[in-house]
């Protein structure tokens, strides 16, 4: 039987790829890792141990997928981050300093069991869990 550590990666597909890459290196931290050319539209954000992959839906790789994301057709239903932080008031107010609004404060069940997590939409409308760790 495999075993499961955690996430490897996740890949998203966007229509706006700089406020994408502004999301996730700015406002989460994300450090961009790798990028593979406008043809390939690959780019590569290091997320902890996992890698967070956003490809313009015009690209070589987005094309695979269909049409772009939006209110009826998304490409992700969510995804979960683990967060180096003690409660989720730190990632509440991280928020705050971006003039983001979150969603609910609410016990959730993960990989690390249950704890408190909080979702935000990212710009493409993709929700993401936060949850500290």
């Amino acid at each position: 039987m495999l075993k499961i550590r955690g996430i490897d990666h996740i890949v998203l597909r966007t229509q706006n790829l700089d406020k994408l890459l502004w999301f996730y290196s700015e406002v989460l931290g994300c450090q961009l890792e790798r990028t593979l050319g406008d043809d390939v539209g690959l780019n590569q954000l290091r997320a902890g141990n996992a890698l967070i992959d956003i490809v313009t839906v015009d690209s070589e790789l987005g094309k695979l997928g269909g049409g772009p994301p939006g209110p009826t057709n998304h490409n992700l239903d969510h995804l979960c981050l683990q967060v180096e932080v003690s409660s989720v008031n730190e990632i509440l107010a991280h928020f705050a300093e971006y003039d983001i609004t979150p969603g609910e404060i609410d016990v959730r069940y993960g990989a690390t069991g249950f704890g408190q997590s909080v979702y935000v939409d990212d710009p493409d409308g993709n929700m993401v869990e936060l949850k500290p760790v």
